[in-house]
């Protein structure tokens, strides 16, 4: 009798699964776990898929720095200024490119959904208990769904200070920045992380002076010392003005500008205020505590390596569950978890070595351990470098700024680490990340000489700072 009721309750789910969120992590899993013959529904919120990732996180941004990249080798270019020098860019310009590529995503991204037929709710999602979810539509009306399992890929937010009036028409977070219709002269961003030194470069590059307010001592301290000094070195010759170890402390609203008071004593004006300090979790309206579910001060749920909440039917993945927050473990995520929730027990985890890539002006990125990481911990190690002004193809691209830098161990001669600056950064990683992943002896900085690239290209790079490594090692 017991086991006819246990069968009952089972089959008596609306769905096998429901994924809160359609972005990276979201669609990771809801894709999984359809192709493991899964009966699937997702929740969204907005009108179109894709989440934070595709409407105001990673691809508009990506798309203003490539629109804001071409236009600055395009003024470069002798080629092009044989005549009258070119009409100045605007903010609102390069909005409109990353508009269509916003709809060609979210568009791309439905068709997934579609095509392997999960169903796709809109609206608000909340929990009634550990098996129900309420929908609540934008016309008040409300559907509940059940499912045996339960996946919360809601995302993150910009954090917004509560004393700051992100009201006022002068002051953005890098949400709202991309409803931005005038052209300011002087743009304030509060906060030099990743998504700060991106915006910062995609300002200045379209003229704008730029104040760089940064709460620690030196940018993006988490990257290779010397790759984040390159930044620090391009940014203060481009006239970026950078304000290390200072915070706010009110900010006042003028018709015609803002000015913010520092701690220091400081006060700096401008057109307008970009806030980029901290993202928050998209949990307090999920009702959390109607499955006994806490989140941290910064919105996030804790879980363990299958993504599985302290309740045992749901589970987290993406940004609302914090480090790396990256949209690309994001996928990586649900996808371990979808093989968690369809098979039960699931042996595959998160690569270690995630690569990070920072798309400012030129581009920053890394895979495996910094100079100051092998250091610490006393591991024999040697570098390898390649100035990119040294490389043909970049001197045909024009792109001669940067240079890669291989970290490789002196006895095993196994790559630890790559560190990258210049453009195509995030794409010249990869080939560096490719050969850390290999196995029983396959990781080895041989392998970039003993090999042969295609001449010229950027790859080329691993070649030369290969040699470059090499010829310091002696016995």
């Amino acid at each position: 009798m017991a086991k006819q009721q246990v069968k009952k309750e089972q089959q008596s789910f609306q769905y096998d699964a429901i994924i809160i969120g359609t972005g990276p992590g979201g669609e990771g899993t809801a894709m999984n776990l359809s192709k493991s013959n899964k009966k699937v529904a997702v929740i969204e919120r907005q009108e179109g898929v894709g989440g934070g990732c595709v409407h105001w996180g990673t691809i508009p941004s990506k798309a203003l720095r490539h629109s804001v990249s071409r236009y600055i080798e395009y003024k470069a270019n002798p080629l092009f200024n044989i005549g009258e020098r070119p009409s100045r860019l605007t903010f609102p310009d390069i909005l409109r490119h990353a508009s269509s590529v916003i709809s060609k995503q979210s568009n791309l991204r439905s068709s997934f959904y579609d095509r392997n037929r999960i169903h796709l709710f809109q609206g608000d999602a909340s929990f009634v208990d550990k098996n129900t979810i309420e929908i609540t539509r934008n016309d008040g009306s409300t559907e509940r769904l059940t499912a045996k399992t339960i996946v919360i890929a809601t995302g993150s937010r910009p954090y917004r200070p509560p004393e700051v009036d992100f009201t006022h028409s002068r002051i953005y977070d890098s949400d709202t920045i991309l409803g931005l219709e005038h052209d300011p002269h002087r743009v304030l961003i509060y906060g030099a992380g990743v998504i700060g030194c991106e915006y910062a470069s995609i300002f200045k590059g379209l003229g704008a002076k730029v104040d760089l307010v940064n709460t620690r001592d030196r940018l993006l301290a988490f990257m290779d010392a010397e790759i984040s000094d390159a930044l620090s070195y391009h940014f203060w010759n481009s006239g970026i003005v950078i304000r290390h170890n200072e915070e706010f402390d009110r900010v006042e609203t003028r018709d015609d500008c803002v000015v913010m008071h520092l701690k220091s004593g400081k006060r700096v004006k401008a057109d307008c205020i970009l806030f980029a300090n901290g993202r928050t979790g998209n949990t307090d309206g999920l009702n959390l505590e109607a499955v006994g579910l806490k989140a941290d001060g910064r919105g996030q749920l804790k879980v363990n390596e299958t993504y599985q909440t302290e309740v045992d039917n749901i589970y987290a993945v993406g940004d609302v569950i914090g480090y790396p927050s990256l949209a690309s473990a994001a996928f990586d995520q649900g996808r371990i978890a979808a093989d968690a929730i369809a098979c039960g027990n699931c042996d595959e985890k998160l690569i270690i070595d995630i690569p990070a890539g920072i798309y400012t002006i030129p581009e920053m990125s890394s895979v495996g351990k910094t100079e100051q990481q092998l250091t610490a911990a006393k591991i024999p190690y040697e570098v390898g470098r390649a100035q990119f002004k040294h490389l043909a193809r970049a001197q045909i691209a024009g792109t001669e700024v940067g240079s890669l830098k291989i970290l490789f161990h002196t006895e095993t001669k196994e790559v630890l680490g790559v560190h990258c600056f210049g453009e195509r950064a995030s794409e010249i990683v990869h080939i560096g990340q490719a050969i850390m992943e290999q196995k029983n002896g396959g990781n080895n900085i041989d392998y970039f000489v003993n090999t042969t690239f295609n001449y010229p290209t950027m790859a080329e790079a691993y070649r030369v700072a290969a040699l470059n490594g090499l010829n310091r090692l002696f016995k």
